[in-house]
């Protein structure tokens, strides 16, 4: 309970600098919905290609915009040298990356929840079909998205090009979340249950947010002390 505990006030912490100035929320927020609307005016709602891509575009504005959120994970920590406390502080590594990681995975959630229903709109997609699907493959996969995001950003936290670094080192790594949402979701959001062959997808995405969540726990002592 004492290891919870201190994650949760990790994480009510980050919850409360980021709600103070709303930042990186704001910034996610109108980025996925610029690039909704902008795509919405080059594809046609009603096609069928519009329909088969959905998925895919919906994925790669999610995870574009969780990179806006991820990358103040650690930089918000900078000033005062607040990140040297931090590590400096009676707690393990683990709990500060997963109390960091849980943070920013409800920041993320919520600009996704926000703009899930613009694109249903602007789209015609009637995503809420498989509402409760959709929700299972959006956490897993902003899980995913999360997880690598929190332990790359404080790997590149002191790099003078941090925002041109932590894409081009998260991107390559979740290309196999990303597949798997993206199949998923496309199958989803035509109505489409998820059945023996998407489950593949199913169980790639799942085994990708546990591989890596315990990998990044057993890496993140190194990366934030050296």
């Amino acid at each position: 309970m004492g290891l919870i505990r201190q994650v949760l006030i990790i994480t009510a912490k980050d919850l409360r600098a980021e709600l103070r100035t709303k930042e990186a929320v704001n910034a996610a927020l109108a980025f996925a919905v610029m690039i909704l609307v902008l795509f919405s005016f080059a594809f046609d709602p009603d096609a069928d290609t519009t329909k088969m891509i959905g998925g895919g575009l919906l994925w790669i504005v999610f995870a574009f915009a969780g990179t806006l959120v991820l990358n103040r994970s650690f930089a918000r920590e900078l000033p005062n040298d607040c990140l040297d406390a931090l590590v400096a502080a009676p707690i393990s590594g683990a709990v500060l990356f997963l109390g960091k990681a849980l943070a920013n995975y409800l920041l993320v959630t919520a600009v996704e929840l926000v703009a899930l229903p613009v694109f249903g709109i602007l789209y015609n997609v009637r995503w809420y079909r498989q509402f409760w699907p959709v929700m299972l493959v959006l956490a897993l996969g902003t899980w995913g998205i999360t997880v690598i995001g929190t332990i790359f950003s404080a790997l590149t936290v002191n790099i003078r090009l941090r925002e041109v670094m932590l894409p081009m080192l998260t991107y390559p790594m979740l290309v196999p979340a990303l597949m798997g949402a993206m199949r998923l979701t496309t199958d989803l959001v035509q109505g489409k249950p998820i059945d023996d062959e998407s489950a593949v997808w199913l169980k790639l995405l799942i085994s990708f947010d546990v591989i890596y969540t315990a990998v990044s726990l057993l890496l993140v002592e190194t990366v934030l002390v050296g």
